[in-house]
This record gives C-alpha cells, structure tokens and sequence, in this order.
C-alpha cells in the first residue's frame, strides 16, 4: 500500500497523542485487582501501544477516508479544506449517528434528482422525436405534391442539438446535491446551483444541459472502490480480532469497544456514500445564455436570517446548526458560503420538504444508529473498571446514548407526521436539550476510556492464539 501523504500521517501523529500521554507509569500498582506492572515482553503479547495504534488506524480508515465532502469555494486553500474536513472528522467521533443521518439523506436526495433529471430526459427525448416525426411528414408531403421537386422553402428535419442528460444514476445525483455545477453569467461566477434550480433553467432553455460521463466524474473525484475498500478490509481485520479475543475470553479495552461503535456506523455510511464522488474541487460550469439576466433568488446566494439578528434565539440556531444540519432537519447557509460561492459544508440535500418520506426514513436510520451505539457499548457492562464510580457511569452512558433516540422518534416524529413548525422555540429547545445531553455523554464516554488506559485488566495484553481456529488432524 502507498505511504499515507503527510497530511493524513500528521493526523495520525495527533491522533495518538493524547492515548500516549495515557501510557502507565513503569511501577505504579494503584489497584491490586489490575495487572498493570506486567511488561510484556514476548510474542504472544501485545503492547499498549499495539491497541492504541490497531484502534487509531481503523478510527481514521474508517472516518477519515470515509467522509466525503461537498465541493468547496473555487478560491479557498488547501488549509481551510483540510480544517473544515478535520471539523467534520471530529463530529463523526464525538456524535457518529449523525454522519448515519447525513449520509442518508443525501443519498436520498439524490436518489430522487437522478430519477428527477431522467424523467425530463425522456419527456424531452420524446418531444424531439415528436417534432421531428412531424417534419418528416410534412416533407414527403411536399414532396409528393410537388412532383418529386422538394419545395425550396422547407427546411430538412434535424434533430435538436441540445443533448439531454440520459442515464442519470445516483452518482450524477450526488454531484448535483454536493454543487457541482456553478452557474456562471458573462463569464463570471454567478452561484452555485441546486438541482431543481438546474433542471428549470434547462426546461426554459436558459442554460445548455450538462453533458456529463461518469469517467468526467472519476476523474475529478480522489477517492474509488479501492481506497474504500482498504478501508473496509482493516475494519473486517479489526472486528475479526475482536470476536477472536471473544471467543477465547480475553479481555478488551474500553477503547476498543468504543471504536467497534463508531467504526460500525462508518461502514453503514461507506454503504450510502459509496457512489458520491469524493474530494472533487471543482464545479462544472454551466453558462447563462438568456438575453434576461439571471433570477436574483437562487437558493445558495443568500445567507440565513439568523446571520443578520440580534435576537438570542437566532445565536442559538447559528450554535446547533451543525446539529440540525447532520440531522437534516435544516440547511443554514453561511454569509460566508455565499461569499465563497458553495454550498454549506454540513448541507447538499433537499429540505424543502421536511415532511417527506426522506426525512422519514432519515429519522429511522439516526434512531437506530443510537440504539446500535448504545447497544455496543452494553459489551462493557461488566468490565474491570477502577472502581464502582467508574462503573456505573459506563453504564448509566450506555443508556442514555440508547434511550436519546426515544425524545428525538417524538419529537421529529411529531413535525413530519403532525406538520409542526420544525423552527418553533419548543422544538429548537428539545434539540438544543437532546444535543448537549448527548454530547455531555459522549465526553464522558471519552474520558472514561482515557482514565481506563492508566490501568488495564489482567490478560488484556495477551494475544490471539490463531492456532485454535486451525483444525487439528
């Protein structure tokens, strides 16, 4: 396998750091009931660093590679690419159901763009044919009544010359959804499009249709089957372990628990993800040809309201907006997306109607991601802990991160089904609520596990015997 480029070995370097700083003094012996004087020293043990290290480059396979974001500003840098792209990693490990919910209605928006965008390539396909069955009739016409002499004032049938997009498959949908195309007036950027904004302009004749191949796409994308695959590949090795240490009643770490969670919800958004063109840094431009200019109300050309208020409640949407926005609940546009002219970094998906059954499915799929959360965390409910203290709150965390989808089912359930004002102060309360006992518990989550480090059970050290699994004849 090629090395890692230097970006991705940096964070992988900052990634170990704080579980080095975790590392056991060489004589400490806190608690007796622990075995953290051992050093393991042969080849059927593992160290520390052995766990901290499987854990950290599945974590970063599958979170890192995994996430695939949308199409930035034409004139942002490398560093504000890389650091968005870091922001978005750290969401998916303090709070991975939300990458679930992210995922999955993007790819049902763009579901339904692809279908929406093949169903016009028919109706304008049929039309052409239409038109040009009814020239060729009247030319035999003509023709026919003229002696075999063709009439010098008929014009031959042709066919139109605007190609229309044929075959559209999610990946096309996806692309529409991420911003890739930017509409550009009198050779100058005007903005980004979504792909309702596409398909009307092309319907009126303002804009040429994209022709587009899949190998275009390919090409500009960075990532393919390959590099997922990898990915999945250490994940599969790292599970396998994990069953094998199971089955053979060798203990795991919290850490590794806690990572068999997250990397268990990344491979569900490989799944959704897997045709989205990844790291493409460019738009297609599509080029205004009307002689009236361009609507002044395109979609991703004006901020939020909440940009410009003073109110409190407005600074509070402005705060949970990456919140709502994973949740796909609501895209809130930046003044600085629109200065830049993409689309919102945590967006590319159809919110118009919040109370499809897109969002139905969506809400589902992030309750259940908890639940799975929840339930993998349950496999440390009678671990060693340092004391009862440490204990209890694992346990009281595993089941607050499994009930938390419970007041979410109610009250998203209520303003799909039941109409409600999803920007109503009752339920940005709710969210606000939900999200910060959520993250509260996650944290609390993560500093147990880095405690847990200081003092590993007896055996947690010890190896896999393959051996056992071979049969003996």
């Amino acid at each position: 396998m090629a090395p890692l480029p230097f970006t991705s070995a940096a964070i992988l370097l900052l990634l170990c750091i704080p579980f080095v700083c975790a590392l056991p003094p060489v004589n400490c012996t806190s608690n007796p009931t622990l075995d953290i004087a051992v050093s393991p020293s042969n080849s059927h043990t593992r160290t520390l660093w052995d766990i901290v290290w499987s854990c950290t480059a599945t974590l970063f396979a599958c979170t890192w590679t995994a996430i695939h974001p949308n199409i930035p500003g034409m004139n942002e840098g490398r560093i504000i690419i890389f650091l968005r792209r870091l922001f978005i990693m750290i969401l998916a490990l303090i709070a991975p159901e939300l990458m679930i919910t992210w995922a999955a209605i993007q790819f049902l928006s763009a579901r339904d763009a692809a279908k929406a965008f093949d169903d016009a390539s028919y109706t304008r396909s049929h039309q052409a044919c239409s038109d040009n069955l009814e020239s060729t009739v009247k030319l035999l016409n003509d023709f026919s009544t003229s002696d075999g002499k063709v009439n010098p004032h008929t014009s031959t049938p042709r066919v139109s010359s605007s190609r229309n997009f044929e075959g559209w498959t999610v990946t096309y949908g996806f692309l529409a959804w991420m911003g890739g195309f930017m509409l550009y007036y009198g050779d100058k950027p005007r903005a980004t499009l979504t792909p309702e904004e596409l398909k009307r302009f092309v319907d009126e004749g303002s804009v040429e249709a994209p022709i587009i191949v899949k190998a275009d796409i390919e090409g500009r994308s960075k990532g393919d089957a390959l590099s997922k695959g990898i990915a999945i590949l250490q994940l599969g090795w790292f599970v396998l372990q994990l069953v094998a240490r199971y089955i053979q009643h060798l203990p795991i770490t919290l850490l590794e628990i806690d990572t068999l969670a997250i990397v268990s919800l990344a491979c569900i958004a490989y799944c959704l993800w897997w045709n989205k063109p990844k790291d493409v840094r460019r738009p297609y431009a599509v080029h205004w040809k009307a002689p009236t200019p361009p609507p002044g109300d395109l979609y991703y050309d004006t901020a939020n309201q909440e940009f410009s208020r003073d109110e409190w409640h407005h600074y509070l949407v402005i705060l949970i907006y990456p919140l709502r926005s994973l949740m796909g609940t609501a895209v809130t546009i930046s003044p600085c997306a629109v200065r830049e002219r993409r689309i919102p970094s945590l967006g590319g998906y159809d919110v118009h109607n919040p109370h499809d059954s897109n969002h139905i499915i969506t809400l589902f799929l992030g309750c259940f991601s908890a639940v799975i959360t929840g339930v993998v965390h349950f496999l440390a409910w009678n671990y060693l802990f340092q004391g009862h203290t440490q204990q209890m709150l694992w346990r009281v965390a595993s089941v607050v991160t499994a009930s938390t989808s419970v007041p979410c089912l109610l009250i998203f359930g209520s303003v799909i089904v039941l109409h409600v004002v999803y920007d109503s102060w009752i339920v940005r309360l709710s969210v606000v609520t939900i999200g910060f006992i959520y993250i509260a518990t996650r944290i609390m989550v993560i500093v147990l596990i880095f405690s847990s480090l200081r003092s590993l059970p007896s055996g947690v050290y010890d190896t896999v015997a393959w051996t056992m699994f071979v049969p003996h004849f």
